[in-house]
Formats: C-alpha cells, structure tokens, sequence
C-alpha cells in the first residue's frame, strides 16, 4: 500500500471517530434534555394535584363552597396532561355537572360589572345547586381523594 492511501485511510477513521464522539455529545445533550422535559411536566402535575388535594379538603370541611371548588377541580384537571385521552367527568360527574350549571357565572372582578341585585340571583341560584348536589358533590370528592392522595 502506498503511503497516499494509508493517511486517507487514517484520515478517514479520524474524520469517522470525531464524527462518533460529536454524534455521542448530541445523544447525551437530548437525553438530558428529555430529562429536563419530563421532571418539568411531572413537576407541574404535581403541582395541579396538590392544589386538587388542597381544595377537596377544604370542600370536606366547608372552609371551600362546593360551587368555587368544582369550579376549580375540574379546570385543574382538565389541565391534567392525561385529560387528553381521559374524561375526568366520568368519574366526577357530580363536580362537572356543577361546573356547567355555574361556569357561565362572573367570578372575581367580574362580579363587580354587575348590579347587585344581579349578583343575588346568581348567589341564590349557585347556593341552590350547592344544596341539591351537595351529596353527590362530596362523593365525587371522596373517590378524588382516595384516587389523588397516595
């Protein structure tokens, strides 16, 4: 073999070996990064559970109205990374059936645009599906806990 084919050879092999160990730093930098990815979105459902938790207990323990708290719960889990293949009202019916009795309902500042005498009836019609739902509403809190809290 001549010497002119033995360096392209070797320069070769050198070209093909930076090619592995460049190929190898971007593999671990995705691999890294996918890391990244899924401890953030387990981080943030986390967080959506927790909060789901927190407000269930104060329903059980009337420092929440039930209303304000399906209101919540079911936004929460519809920001559930899984609610997009599961239909959480399936297993909460009770909550989400509130939910859209009283979603079009003003909440917050919202409240404040409207007259009070307005805002009465609305209370009194929310404060009317409380107390008709509340049983199945504080069941449907039951099977949450027992399904969210580990």
């Amino acid at each position: 073999m001549s010497t002119t084919v033995i360096i392209v050879i070797l320069l070769g092999v050198a070209i093909i070996a930076a090619l592995a160990v460049y190929a190898n730093k971007l593999l671990r930098q995705l691999k890294q990064q996918n890391q990244m990815r899924q401890d953030a979105v387990q981080k943030r459902i986390d967080r959506i559970d927790e909060s789901v938790i927190t407000i269930a207990k104060a329903m059980q323990q009337d420092q929440c109205p039930l209303s304000e708290g399906c209101l919540r719960i079911v936004v929460l889990l519809d920001h559930r990374p899984d609610s997009v293949e599961y239909d959480y009202s399936q297993d909460y019916p009770a909550m989400h059936e509130m939910y859209d009795k009283i979603k079009h309902m003003p909440t917050h500042e919202n409240r404040k645009k409207f007259p009070k005498k307005k805002i009465r009836e609305m209370d009194k019609e929310r404060e009317g599906y409380e107390a008709s739902m509340k049983e199945r509403i504080l069941a449907d809190v039951d099977r949450l806990l027992q399904r969210f809290v580990q």
